[in-house]
């Protein structure tokens, strides 16, 4: 018996213009009516998670964001809460801003967003999330021992694949990955959807074959190798859909309300 969802935010339960499909956000309401968990499992900070459900005047669900970094419950208490070490944040945003001069930082500590400058990405991440940012120093955050659950980079594609690389060599003990070709995050090592996904288990007292995980990415690599009934979207990429135990239908044309159809889950 299918007990709770998870699902990925961007290329799985939204549409490619960020909207949210009528499908998937009828699939959301039946499910949850139905006493079944829907878990936003993703990239993004809590306040660019919840939007979606208060823009479909539904009560917030669980959460799990920063792919695995911190763990709400529905009534958003802190189950898990993961931040990069200090010398790690210290000396890697240094190395970015030696390294690299056109690319724009964002510094995320819990349910905070702070950028030290706002330009037109920090707008377009606005924009595409509903996240409110603040304007703040990474120096004097850190200084306080306020400590980033994520430190998040947009640019130009190949400095974001050159980022990758170095930083990745250079920062073991980070976890270094780009989630678009323009996007690159950086986490503790010991952080993925999966370390998320079972923490919210283990609260809740969910067996892994009680859930369902859809995504679309390869950040979802995780989660889609723990679950056993891993679902890819239609639109993922090969390898991705190689890795999941069934594909649906893309973003664009509500695959998770047909799976869950498909399988009984709701009703056609």
């Amino acid at each position: 018996m299918i007990k709770i969802i998870l699902s990925d935010i961007d290329g799985t339960f939204l549409a490619n213009d960020k909207s949210t499909p009528k499908l998937h956000a009828d699939a959301l309401k039946i499910v949850t009516e139905r006493g079944i968990k829907f878990v936003f499992v993703s990239a993004r900070m809590p306040e660019g998670i919840y939007p979606i459900t208060d823009a479909l005047n539904m009560p917030h669900t669980p959460v799990i964001s920063y792919s695995g970094g911190l763990v709400l419950t529905d009534d958003e208490k802190i189950l898990f809460d993961k931040k990069i070490a200090h010398d790690e944040a210290k000396n890697i945003l240094a190395a970015m801003k030696f390294g690299w001069q056109d690319i724009t930082i964002s510094y995320y500590t819990g349910r905070r967003w702070v950028v030290e400058k706002i330009d037109e990405r920090v707008l377009e991440e606005q924009r595409n999330t509903g996240a409110p940012f603040e304007i703040g120093n990474f120096a004097e955050l850190l200084s306080e021992n306020t400590l980033p659950n994520k430190i998040f980079v947009r640019c130009e594609p190949p400095t974001c694949k050159e980022m990758e690389t170095v930083l990745s060599d250079e920062f073991p003990a980070l976890n270094v990955v780009r989630s678009a070709p323009h996007l690159l995050e950086v986490m503790d090592k010991s952080v993925s959807k999966a370390t998320g996904i079972e923490v919210l288990l283990k609260h809740y007292g969910f067996a892994l074959d009680e859930a369902i995980a859809f995504g679309d990415n390869y950040n979802d690599t995780e989660m889609l190798t723990l679950i056993p009934n891993s679902v890819a979207m239609a639109n993922a990429p090969d390898k991705i859909k190689k890795l999941a135990a069934a594909v649906t239908d893309s973003n664009e044309d509500g695959g998770i309300y047909t799976y869950l159809a498909k399988i009984g889950v709701i009703d056609k």
